[in-house]
């Protein structure tokens, strides 16, 4: 497996989305065309239900492996202004749609959500639910800082129908966290997951990312197994990316010499995984991991397992709406992405201008394309029918997919492909086969290392 490890380590998109964000448009993309396909979406799925994905940017200090958009400030006089303008943006969807969404999805994501009081996020939530009616079975969540999360922050969102909470942990070695930016003891985690379970959350998860600046196999080793010892019902395994040319991510505060080797993070990932499945969990997609008793498992076992912006999820809508500055929205037959400055974002808003800055629609073949790559991210195998053989180069996808199936990851018939229990960790390169787009731009695009 190491070999294949090394082999298959070439780079490669998460596939959030299809088609992925480099060829989204800012220059024809209109905001009449995304209205059409939120409406088109919404009314093909009321019954369905919606998710909404809310952007909340402030963080009080920077961590250095992140590359979400945020601002940093300690000024908490932000919180209200900008909650407002996420209620008003919420109105300006909801005069669209023309009738009460059932809300089937919310996910807070920063940024750090638990920036914002409790007092404020239950404003929030209270205001988003004040035009729309909850699911019968709703899927909320947050991510949380374990550092300033507090028990009334998980008491104020429980009371307003939330059950999962995602712990950003990172690593557990005092010179990483220092290198990150993140000093946040083994206490603080072990203290809100304690009160998360208390309070009657029924799913909490803790990010951990591998390939961080000074950290060893012993790190990793050493973060796992005291993730472990407090149980979390989801575990999200990241990689972290080093992208020191974006603007405003501080990552320039270390070398790429301070980073481990490419054969170190490979051996990283392995052990982690590997210490993770001893442990218990179950390999859920791609960085996922989660226990039997979760739903994301249950989801994964029974064929309900989705994917978007918000990751994986338990069950999929077709409309997700994506709320507050630089989130994402996506209909299914399109994408869209609001502005990135928030003193833009509250002028459009404040205007009646739904803030976006680009995005797709999505063609015929698009559509196909995107449909299967779902299907292996999520089941681990796709089927096409015959017609669509005259829209997509059937063939030059399994031709790129050869050294997959010769290497055992795929099994390859006459109008279906299946993932292999080998090939799970490799479903990046697999679903990069599919991407037609990729290939038409970089024709020298391999999904493995010709070095090896």
């Amino acid at each position: 497996m190491c070999h294949l490890v090394q082999k298959y380590n070439v780079p490669g998109p998460r596939y959030t989305s299809y088609p992925t964000v480099p060829y989204w448009d800012i220059e024809s993309f209109s905001g009449k065309q995304w209205k059409n396909s939120v409406l088109r979406a919404y009314k093909e799925s009321v019954e369905e239900g919606i998710s909404l994905y809310i952007h909340l940017p402030y963080c009080e200090s920077m961590c250095t492996f992140c590359g979400c958009h945020k601002r940093i400030t300690k000024r908490h006089e932000v919180e209200l202004p900008y909650i407002q303008s996420v209620l008003k943006e919420w109105q300006l969807y909801c005069d669209i749609l023309g009738s009460k969404p059932i809300i089937k999805e919310i996910h807070l994501g920063g940024g750090t959500p638990t920036f914002f009081s409790p007092e404020h996020l239950r404003m929030l939530v209270k205001g988003i639910l004040r035009l729309g009616s909850k699911a019968e079975h709703p899927e909320f969540s947050f991510e949380g800082h374990p550092n300033n999360t507090t028990k009334a922050h998980l008491q104020a969102l429980f009371d307003v129908g939330f059950r999962r909470v995602c712990l950003g942990v990172q690593d557990y070695n005092l010179t990483v966290q220092k290198a990150i930016n993140r000093i946040q003891p083994f206490e603080n985690v072990k203290k809100v997951t304690e009160w998360a379970r208390e309070i009657g959350y029924t799913s909490v998860g803790h990010d951990i990312i591998y390939g961080l600046p000074f950290q060893t196999l012993k790190d990793v080793k050493q973060t796992v197994t005291m993730t472990n010892a407090l149980k979390p019902d989801r575990i999200a395994f990241y990689s972290y990316a080093h992208v020191p040319w974006m603007k405003g991510n501080g990552q320039r505060g270390y070398k790429e010499s301070d980073l481990p080797t490419s054969e170190v993070k490979k051996q990283q990932y392995e052990l982690g995984k590997n210490m993770l499945t001893e442990f218990g969990y179950k390999d859920v997609g791609m960085d996922h991991f989660a226990l039997p008793t979760d739903s994301l498992f249950h989801a994964m076992e029974n064929g309900t397992l989705h994917r978007n912006f918000m990751g994986y999820t338990p069950s999929k809508t077709q409309l997700m709406i994506g709320l507050g500055v630089s989130s994402i929205g996506d209909s299914w037959y399109g994408f869209a992405q609001n502005v990135k400055s928030i003193e833009e974002y509250q002028h459009l808003v404040a205007h009646g201008v739904i803030p976006i800055f680009r995005g797709h629609v999505l063609n015929e073949e698009d559509e196909i394309i995107r449909r299967h790559i779902l299907n292996l991210m999520c089941r681990f195998e796709t089927a096409w029918e015959m017609e669509e053989t005259q829209t997509i180069d059937f063939e030059r996808i399994i031709e790129n997919l050869t050294e997959l199936e010769l290497d055992g990851l795929v099994d390859i018939g006459t109008n279906q492909i299946k993932v292999t229990p080998k090939g799970r960790p490799f479903i990046r390169n697999i679903s990069m086969a599919f991407d037609l787009k990729l290939h038409r731009k970089k024709p020298e695009t391999r999904l493995f290392s010709m070095t090896v």
